[in-house]
C-alpha cells in the first residue's frame, strides 16, 4: 500500500508511479492515437469531408453515450471501493478480536504453556488467512469449471481455528476455566470464522462477468468511433483528444479491477501482511 500525505494534491500530477495507469496504457494510448489520425487523415484530407458533411452530426451521439458510459463507470467504481472498503473493515475487526481474545486469555490463563500456546496460535491466523487470501486459487473455488483437490488444498485457517478450539476444550476439561469461560472464549472463536467467510466471500465472488465484459467492449467501440465525428472540427487534433477520452475511461476501469480484488500484492491493495505483523506485535504484548 502506497504512503503519502493526501494534503500535497499538487505534486501528484508531476509524480508518476509504478502503479499508475498510464504505464499500463501507454501502448495501446499510442496505437488509438496512430487510428485516429489516420482516420483524420482519410476523412478531411483524402475524401474531403468538411463541416456541412451528416458526419459533423455523430458527436451528438457520443454526448448521450458519454452520459450513459459515466453512470456506468460511476456505479463500477463505487461497488470496486465498497469490497475495498469492507475488507479494511474485516481486517481492522480480525485485529480487534485478536486483542479482545488476548486480553481474556491472559486474565485467565495460569499456565507459561498455555499462553504460550495462544501467544503462538492467535498471530498464525492472521498470518494464515493472509497467505490463504492471497492464494490465487481461493479465488477459483466457486468456478464450476475447476475441481480444486480437497487432500492437497486444506482450508489452513480452519486447520488453526480447529487447534485453538480443540486447547479451548482441553483447558476446561483440566478445570483450567469455568464454562462461562469457555462460552465467553468461545465467541470469540467464532468471530474468526465470520471474518475468514467474509473475505473469501470478496475473494471468490468476482463483478459478474456479463457487466465487466460489456463495459470493456462499451469504452473500446466508444472510443473507436470518436475519431469519426470529431476529425471534421479538430482535424487532427482529434487524435490527442480521443487518446485522453481513452486513458480517463479506461484507467477508471483498471482502477476497479484492482481495488476489487484487495488481498493482492498490488500498490493499492490492503496492507493485510503488515495488519498480521502488528496483531502478531500486539498479542506478544498482551498474552
Amino acid at each position: 500500500m502506497i504512503s503519502y500525505d493526501t494534503k500535497e494534491w499538487f505534486t501528484f500530477i508531476f509524480r508518476f508511479h509504478r502503479s499508475d495507469t498510464i504505464r499500463q496504457l501507454f501502448p495501446i494510448m499510442v496505437a488509438i492515437g496512430v487510428y485516429a489520425a489516420t482516420i483524420g487523415y482519410f476523412e478531411v484530407i483524402y475524401l474531403g469531408v468538411d463541416e456541412n458533411h451528416y458526419i459533423k452530426n455523430i458527436p451528438i451521439m457520443h454526448g448521450i453515450l458519454g452520459f450513459v458510459i459515466s453512470l456506468l463507470l460511476v456505479f463500477r467504481t463505487n461497488t470496486a471501493y465498497d469490497r475495498w472498503w469492507e475488507a479494511r473493515k474485516l481486517w481492522g475487526a480480525l485485529v480487534n478480536n485478536s486483542r479482545n481474545f488476548s486480553i481474556k486469555l491472559s486474565a485467565i490463563l495460569k499456565d507459561e504453556n498455555d499462553r504460550k500456546f495462544f501467544r503462538k496460535f492467535i498471530p498464525a491466523y492472521a498470518s494464515i488467512l493472509y497467505k490463504h487470501l492471497n492464494n490465487s486459487e481461493t479465488a477459483k473455488q466457486l468456478f464450476d469449471d475447476v475441481d480444486l483437490e480437497l487432500d492437497h488444498h486444506k482450508h489452513k485457517p480452519n486447520q488453526v481455528k480447529r487447534m485453538m478450539y480443540h486447547k479451548i476444550n482441553d483447558l476446561y476439561e483440566a478445570k483450567k476455566i469455568t464454562g462461562d469461560q469457555l462460552i465467553i472464549l468461545n465467541n470469540e472463536l467464532v468471530a474468526f470464522t465470520d471474518i475468514c467467510g467474509a473475505c473469501e466471500r470478496i475473494k471468490n465472488t468476482p463483478i459478474p462477468y456479463s457487466y465487466s465484459a460489456f463495459i470493456k467492449k462499451f469504452i473500446f467501440f466508444y472510443t473507436m468511433t470518436l475519431p469519426f465525428g470529431y476529425a471534421v472540427s479538430l482535424g487532427y487534433y482529434a487524435a490527442p483528444v480521443v487518446v485522453f477520452i481513452f486513458y480517463v475511461l479506461a484507467s477508471l476501469e483498471l482502477i476497479a479491477e484492482e481495488i476489487e480484488d484487495p488481498f493482492g500484492d498490488d500498490e493499492n491493495d490492503l496492507p493485510i501482511k503488515k495488519i498480521s505483523e502488528n496483531i502478531k506485535k500486539h498479542v506478544e504484548e498482551l498474552i
